[in-house]
């Protein structure tokens, strides 16, 4: 396995990707199709539409296909109405893409279609006048190339995005753990120039931002993909640990908030005890969320028990902080305090619940 793998790598630095060898053949094979049992006169149309329709998800190549035929039709048909009254040359070229263009544009048609509209009036006014039936050719044999482009792609090596999305949560829950520690350094800060934690958390958003992306694209990579439909159920475990960590994202935005708000309050500076009782909480909280990106991605008895370890830690620590607030006398720092131990709460409950559905008002990235 070791040695495919290598061997594919090495491939792959060469320019041959699978990407590439599945365009090839599906190029390849729409012309064999096209010449040897349509009898096509005009096989590369269908080898053009395989090269444009494979794409790198079955989803964009049957969109892509799903353009090009509409395009086809289209031009087609507005040809054949108006090549009556035209004959090919400059005047008739620029009316019939003008007219074209303009009825897919206020039909509100995707760009690619108005594109393959014009293209396809252009052809058929060329050729339709002198080769009976080539209109008709022109989309049987689009049909054929577009078919066995989204087959070849959905059937032949199927890209399967899922380990991105792992690699992806990875990242993410690291960062957001190693985010939540360097807040620590805002505690009680005494230095001239305030820190805010702006750049870590703005770091953190867009972590989050790519990592919901990758997910989008493993949708994509999964729909309309028979040969890897076995893998849509992971795939709705990983969306609910992103959903989950975008929630804790959610969270440490609110705990930079507070501790900014402590560094305003210079009446509000923390005795040593309390600042240390609060660094040794959100330590263990990040501590916690590294481990549940880990388990979320390596479902193992022994991932779980970190993770039951950590967010134990994690609540020790924060209930010791929670009594440790009862001494406090400023109204304006108890209240930064209480919102600070509730937000970390919240992360660890995240973490504890992720065995559980989602539901449709979990937080989403976009309303951060």
């Amino acid at each position: 396995m070791y040695a495919v793998n290598k061997f594919i790598e090495i491939l792959g630095k060469i320019g041959l990707t699978f990407q590439i060898v599945k365009t090839a053949f599906a190029a390849a094979l729409s012309w064999f199709i096209a010449t040897s049992l349509l009898h096509s006169e005009y096989p590369y149309f269908a080898a053009v539409a395989a090269i444009i329709t494979v794409q790198v998800t079955v989803a964009d190549s049957v969109d892509k296909a799903t353009q090009r035929i509409i395009g086809i039709i289209g031009g087609v048909l507005l040809s054949m109405l108006l090549g009556h009254w035209f004959k090919i040359g400059a005047i008739s070229i620029f009316f019939i893409i003008l007219i074209g263009m303009a009825i897919s544009k206020a039909l509100r048609m995707n760009p690619q279609i108005i594109s393959q509209v014009a293209i396809s009036s252009l052809l058929v006014l060329a050729f339709g006048q002198t080769k009976e039936g080539y209109a008709f050719e022109r989309i049987i044999e689009t049909v054929v190339g577009s078919a066995v482009a989204v087959l070849i792609n959905a059937l032949v090596v199927p890209q399967n995005a899922v380990p991105d999305v792992e690699r992806s949560i990875l990242r993410y829950s690291r960062l957001a753990a190693d985010t939540l520690t360097s807040l620590m350094a805002l505690v009680n800060h005494t230095g001239t120039r305030i820190k805010t934690g702006r750049s870590e958390v703005d770091a953190l958003i867009k972590e989050a931002k790519e990592c919901r992306k990758t997910l989008d694209l493993a949708e994509q990579s999964l729909k309309y993909n028979p040969l890897l439909k076995h893998k849509r159920d992971r795939l709705s475990q990983l969306a609910k640990s992103i959903l989950q960590l975008e929630s804790i994202t959610i969270q440490i935005r609110g705990i930079r908030r507070s501790l900014a708000d402590l560094q305003l309050n210079h009446r509000a500076q923390l005795e040593q005890p309390y600042v240390q009782q609060l660094k040794r909480t959100m330590q263990a909280t990040a501590a916690c969320i590294a481990a549940y990106g880990q388990a979320a991605i390596q479902d193992t008895p022994e991932q779980q028990e970190a993770l039951k370890a950590t967010i134990e830690q994690a609540q020790a620590e924060q209930s010791r902080s929670l009594i440790s607030l009862h001494s406090l006398t400023s109204l304006p720092t108890l209240r930064d305090m209480g919102s600070i131990l509730t937000d970390l709460g919240r992360m660890v409950a995240e973490t504890e619940n992720y065995t559980e559905p989602i539901f449709p008002q979990e937080p989403a990235i976009s309303d951060l």
